[in-house]
């Protein structure tokens, strides 16, 4: 696959799986108990955010098969570990902007923020230790 449709697939599955994040962090809190609400809700979001992700990556940008279920469930955990950092990234954003503005215009949009930074971090992590 060339570079350039790399980027953009690449770049067309981050943006879908930030509106997956977002998206599910605003509907959480929709429906959350006031007790915790943000945290998860940030939580939520960064689950169904990895999952949507993880599909859309193995499948379109590295065309990663599985030798079976075993294996496939340790790609997803080396994945997700591959995630932590960059999910730090993300938090560090969105947690950040809560703290400085107090509006959830701002949590959002540092979320949002972060996200794309971690995500091109998660690209080169993914390429040489999850889909190598």
């Amino acid at each position: 696959m060339s570079r350039t449709k790399i980027v953009v697939l690449y770049s067309l599955f981050s943006a879908i799986s930030i509106a997956a994040n977002i998206g599910t962090q605003k509907i959480y809190l929709m429906f959350a108990p006031l007790l915790f609400a943000v945290l998860l809700s940030v939580l939520a979001g960064t689950t169904v955010g990895l999952g949507v992700k993880f599909l859309l990556d193995k499948v379109w940008i590295f065309e990663y098969q599985h030798r079976d279920i075993a294996h496939g469930i340790q790609s997803f955990i080396l994945y997700s570990t591959m995630g932590l950092a960059t999910t730090a990234i993300f938090w560090g954003f969105e947690f950040s902007a809560d703290h400085l503005f107090g509006t959830e215009t701002a949590r959002l949009t540092g979320g949002t923020i972060g996200l794309v930074i971690g995500y091109l971090v998660k690209y080169r992590l993914d390429k040489k230790f999850v889909f190598a």
